[in-house]
């Protein structure tokens, strides 16, 4: 009996794998025992061949070479990882090897890493699938004790490999043909531009907004507050006249109590987190990008062990899970969390369908604790954060509902209808995890809820006051990243389309996947399409002119909805992939002859005074996520330097985040409140700070070189991930 080659992802998960299946001897690129062997990719190591591959002609990029069409895709080794390619293809070919087990993360992305890899290394030797979904070493065993057969994910590969190369066909296409009919650094693709079309149509909304005026009339008596409403049960009043009519007829009136209503409310705990429901809440309670969730999440993940896999788009967790939640329990019963886990313990856990549904568990379950208890201490301040919000979650789900009792008034004033609301908490429930009220998204009952005295129909109020507020209807809030992966997730709220359309959308999970909307989001920022005002993302010239130019159907939501449904159906052999292949060539020889004929002007009105260093053309000023850069205008040139970045330094006087402007001596910190006029030189800013907090420093220095350090090794996963991320960010 020959060894058993395990193909990891990446080396951290490797290393966990070899820990479990007792692989100690320690090789160049794999980890070595007595009956297994584990080796590991880079992220990807092999991906499609980019077009010069194909002909020589292509190296030039010329609109008349359009659409590039080949008739079969060829595979390449990606140059910085050609020697971990070579253990790997080495390994495979291995006379002592016998079977190989797919290891890569569990999902069609995965798939695709590992099975690109055994094609090009030409092996043909018996697969197996391992498929978990937390990286402890309970679970990995259990793994291997269930391998499945490599051919029940064979329709998952081909759906993989068909969404890769429609997005080869169409996004290289696309991109080179409004680069070279407008000579400037443009990209498009079926996610970014249907998420870009939604941040464009939005500004144009606030633009076009005109504000009207409205009315509200509240009448005060003793101890509470009522507002008039009509009988729809409607506050708002948009005509003035009608307004004061309702004033005339009610001051100085009585009022007489029509009805009391009690009546007993419970809410049961928010569904657990997915993935974009996490980089959500993490946006709005801490302000934390979705990039920057997804790398924490990636942590807990695979380092600590203590979280389950992160890019899950499901927010229940399966039947066969529940026979773990005890353990799960025991795991996080420490600190703020032991009381609420220990309740939960001591009674019978109530595995009810608001938590577990095996119809609404895909590929992976939600994200939840492991059995693994983690040492809390060692993670760092925004890690414990993220451990802190899915914990808290995990708890509220196996806790009873929160029960109010909820009492409304209406009271008739000279025959006006004016309602008081209130709560009285009988049980707070799942609400007890929950000690900020920042965690936890306001409810519309809590908000109008005031306390009220005892009040029974018939009784006689002294109305004290009525009084009319005249307020502004406000235009569409910006998009903020929270709410921008909303509207990735759920289009159809955000854009008009028809109802046939809204449920394909609603079927398929939006635009993008819960894995690459982060990154989506990332490849936006860089390319300038957008930029931050705050926390609301506003798009710039550059991304308002793209959307212009790119054509009506490649920015529809639908359109990329329509994709995951055909590879949806393909994935589960429904579907012949050839056929799904052919279209997208078809398709993207439409959207090339549509750019081609396009008689669009591209004009940069973000240039400025000075030239570049390189190429002598004008400078453009970009604002980029993280400060102001100037770029040349000559997408050949590709010249960029840094104007000014944003710290994470606080300014003294409000405490907003500190700006760092110019170089060298002359660097000065200026804060990025408007409103504050706070301005110091670098030198003298430093060296207060240094003399003051010289303990601090070190703990903080401290503290960021172990974060680095996390990094370096998530990096060591993926040493070319920018330059993938610019290829593959748009094609998940």
């Amino acid at each position: 009996m020959g060894k058993v080659l395990v193909l990891a992802e990446k080396p951290s998960v490797g290393r966990d794998l070899a820990k479990v299946l007792n692989c100690k001897e320690k090789r160049n690129g794999y980890m070595e025992g007595k009956e297994y062997i584990v080796t590991w990719a880079l992220g990807h190591l092999v991906t499609l061949a980019d077009p010069e591959v194909y002909d020589d002609r292509y190296k030039q990029w010329k609109i008349e070479d359009l659409p590039m069409l080949p008739e079969k895709m060829k595979l390449v080794v990606i140059k910085k990882s050609g020697k971990q390619f070579n253990v790997v293809k080495d390994l495979m070919k291995r006379n002592d090897v016998s079977e190989i087990v797919i290891a890569t993360d569990a999902g069609r992305e995965g798939e695709l890493v590992a099975r690109w890899i055994i094609d090009k290394a030409r092996v043909k030797k018996p697969l197996k699938r391992l498929w978990i979904s937390s990286q402890t070493d309970k679970a990995i065993k259990e793994g291997f004790r269930n391998l499945r057969p490599s051919s029940k994910y064979d329709n998952l590969y081909k759906a993989a490999q068909c969404r890769a190369e429609a997005d080869w066909v169409v996004g290289l296409n696309i991109t080179r043909a409004l680069t070279c009919k407008h000579n400037a650094q443009l990209t498009a693709g079926r996610v970014q531009s249907a998420t870009l079309a939604m941040i464009v149509n939005r500004e144009e909304e606030i633009k076009n907004f005109k504000p009207r005026d409205y009315f509200v009339i509240n009448a005060k008596t003793k101890g509470f507050t009522l507002q008039w409403r009509d009988k729809n049960n409607n506050s708002n009043i948009f005509e003035e006249d009608k307004a004061n009519k309702i004033l005339l007829k009610t001051k100085n009136k009585e009022g007489n109590v029509v009805e009391v209503n009690e009546s007993a409310k419970k809410q049961f705990a928010p569904a657990l987190y997915d993935l974009t429901e996490l980089q959500r809440d993490a946006n709005r309670i801490f302000g934390y990008s979705a990039k920057q969730t997804l790398s924490i999440m990636q942590r807990l993940y695979e380092n600590y062990k203590i979280l389950t896999y992160p890019r899950t788009d499901s927010r229940y967790i399966s039947t066969d899970i529940v026979a773990t939640l005890p353990e799960r329990l025991r795991a996080i019963s420490i600190g703020s969390y032991k009381t609420c886990a220990t309740e939960i313990l001591n009674s019978k856990i109530n595995a009810h369908k608001g938590f577990v549904d095996n119809s609404k568990v895909s590929d992976h379950h939600a994200i939840i604790p492991t059995e693994e208890r983690g040492k809390i201490s060692l993670l760092s301040n925004e890690e414990k954060h993220i451990y802190d919000l899915v914990v808290k979650r995990f708890l509220a789900v196996m806790l009873p509902p929160y029960e109010y009792l909820q009492t409304t008034i209406k009271v008739s004033i000279n025959d006006e209808i004016f309602v008081a609301k209130g709560n009285v908490i009988k049980s707070k429930g799942w609400k007890k995890v929950y000690d900020r009220v920042d965690d936890l998204a306001e409810d519309e009952d809590e908000r109008n809820s005031q306390v009220l005295p005892i009040i029974k129909k018939g009784d006689k109020l002294s109305i004290t006051s009525v009084e009319s507020k005249k307020l502004k209807t406000k235009a569409p809030a910006r998009f903020n990243e929270g709410t921008l992966l909303s509207a990735m997730e759920k289009p159809q709220k955000y854009v008009a389309v028809d109802k046939v359309s809204a449920k394909t959308l609603g079927e398929t999970g939006g635009i993008g996947t819960v894995a690459t909307r982060a990154d989506i989001i990332e490849k936006l920022f860089n390319m300038f399409y957008i930029e931050k005002n705050g926390k609301e993302i506003l798009p710039t010239s550059k991304g308002k002119q793209l959307i212009e130019f790119v054509p009506e159907e490649l920015k529809s939501p639908l359109m990329t909805a329509k994709w995951e449904l055909e590879l949806e159906l393909i994935s589960k052999g429904k579907k012949n992939p050839r056929n799904f292949t052919e279209e997208m060539k078809k398709y993207a020889t439409e959207l090339v002859q549509d750019v081609k004929k396009s008689s669009d002007k591209f004009k940069h009105d973000n240039l400025t005074g000075k030239k570049c260093p390189k190429c002598g053309k004008y400078m453009l000023e970009v604002k980029s996520k993280h400060g102001v850069m100037n770029v040349c205008q000559d997408r050949e040139c590709g010249h960029r330097e840094n104007i000014s970045k944003f710290t994470n330094a606080r300014c003294p006087e409000c405490k907003k985040r500190l700006e760092l402007r110019g170089h060298g001596e002359g660097q000065i910190y200026v804060c990025t409140n408007t409103n504050c006029n706070f301005r110091q030189k670098a030198s003298s800013f430093n060296k207060r700070f240094n003399n003051k907090n010289d303990k601090i420093n070190k703990r903080e220095v401290q503290n960021y070189m172990n974060k680095m350090k996390r990094e370096a090794e998530k990096d060591i996963n993926n040493p070319f991930g920018e330059l993938m991320a610019m290829f593959n960010n748009d094609k998940k």
